[in-house]
């Protein structure tokens, strides 16, 4: 068995550490030969608004919109009374009465997530943001750079995150990404877990849920079968899990035993990028829901040119009161990131659908997604195109300088509130 201080960084398997007497040990036989590290934020959203408000250290937080919206984070105290990330706010305040509700600040995030990247990049050139919050690095060949196998250089970056940034993370430790992801959820928070050739082992007593990807109709569907836990899974091979299970059955027997040959790709593409909002009241018709697909749309076109990715076209998203989801898509005559073409597209399309429906939900996607130096280039079609890019360039400086707030459109300014 080989161990290491969290704190100090000295091997050792004894707790507390006989250099600093602190109790953070973290101890596994393959502890210093892993080299495939999965990195997750510890409630990352709800753990920036207590960084920047400490008065709300002992307080159950959850980040998200109004009463109708969802909870995008909840702190490790309103998680004590159940309440978790994707859970309908108002069911999240029915368990934690007196939780402090902080919409979501994505700039502060986005600036968080940035600073831990920074730190990121010094520890391999293989590293695979996964979102915000999350990304996998694979550490192979780097103890030579570092003067240390990766197990201490991990132990190092997460004190430099929590010393410079205020906040923390917790780290899984592996051979493979499956398994670093498993182990990073281990220990949460500040956790730092590690999961080598005993994993299928362990795994085989847990629930087919615990599985990523395995969501409610495939446990339905796994349970049908007999299968109700990882061990009953990993237990078939490739000829029975495909005779039961159909074509997706060898890869779940195969990850069930803790096995993926996934590489880390610094260079995976961005899938999706999109922005939506929950309504306080349910809106009907073009006059209601034109303000927010505006505003939604200068948020599409900014993330757009955060990743320096454009639009070949735009998707809307529409979610009736009665919960029924609607999608419509339609193509661009060129790849933009202007919120004026967005909108437009975007409008369009929900024309059609704005039939006294009343929606408790709009959204808008780019799709397909194109590289950023394509958008707005103009032709003989098009002539205004760089004016227009200019004139957004002039209202993104005026936003840097003074803030969102200093310069909008009249069309995306609330409705007077309705009576009733």
């Amino acid at each position: 068995m080989r161990g290491l201080c969290r704190d100090c960084f000295a091997e050792t398997v004894v707790a507390p550490c006989p250099r600093c007497g602190h109790g953070r040990i973290v101890r596994h036989a393959e502890l210093f030969s892993l080299d495939i590290a999965h990195i997750d934020c510890d409630a990352f959203y709800a753990s920036v608004e207590k960084r920047d408000r400490p008065e709300l250290a002992a307080r159950p937080v959850l980040v998200g919109g109004s009463t109708r919206g969802v909870v995008s984070a909840a702190c490790y105290i309103a998680r004590m009374y159940g309440c978790r990330s994707a859970m309908p706010m108002f069911k999240a305040l029915k368990l934690c009465p007196d939780a402090v509700i902080i919409r979501p600040d994505f700039a502060k995030y986005t600036a968080a997530s940035h600073g831990i990247r920074a730190l990121m990049a010094n520890l391999s050139p293989l590293v695979q943001p996964l979102s915000i919050d999350e990304a996998v690095v694979d550490m192979s060949g780097t103890s030579a750079l570092h003067g240390a196998p990766p197990a201490v250089v991990l132990a190092r970056f997460a004190r430099d995150v929590e010393a410079t940034l205020g906040l923390t993370v917790s780290i899984g430790l592996a051979p493979n990404r499956l398994l670093a992801k498993l182990a990073a959820g281990q220990d949460k928070p500040r956790g730092f877990a590690v999961f080598g050739t005993e994993a299928a082992e362990v795994m085989a007593d847990w629930p087919v849920r615990a599985l990523p990807g395995v969501g409610p109709a495939l446990e339905r569907r796994l349970a049908g079968h007999g299968i109700t836990h990882l061990g009953h899974l990993g237990a078939l091979d490739d000829r029975a899990a495909l005779a039961r299970l159909g074509d997706d059955g060898p890869s779940l027997a195969r990850r069930a035993r803790g096995e993926d040959a996934r590489v880390v790709n610094p260079e995976r593409d961005t899938k999706s990028v999109s922005a939506e909002t929950t309504f306080d009241t349910d809106y009907s018709t073009i006059a209601e829901l034109e303000r927010p697909l505006w505003r939604l749309s200068e948020k599409l076109a900014r993330r757009l040119r955060e990743k320096e990715l454009a639009a070949g076209g735009v998707v809307l998203k529409l979610k009736t009161a009665r919960f029924a989801l609607r999608t419509r898509a339609a193509r661009l005559p060129g790849p933009t990131v202007l919120p004026d073409l967005l909108f437009a597209a975007a409008r369009g399309l929900l024309v059609r659908e704005a039939d006294g429906t009343a929606f408790r939900l709009i959204g808008i996607g780019a799709s397909p997604l194109m590289p950023g130096y394509t958008a707005d280039r103009g032709d003989l079609a098009d002539p205004h195109a760089a004016r227009r890019v200019a004139a957004q360039a002039a209202v993104d400086k005026l936003r840097k300088r003074f803030g969102e707030a200093a310069i909008g459109r009249g069309r995306g300014l609330p409705l007077p509130r309705r009576d009733g």
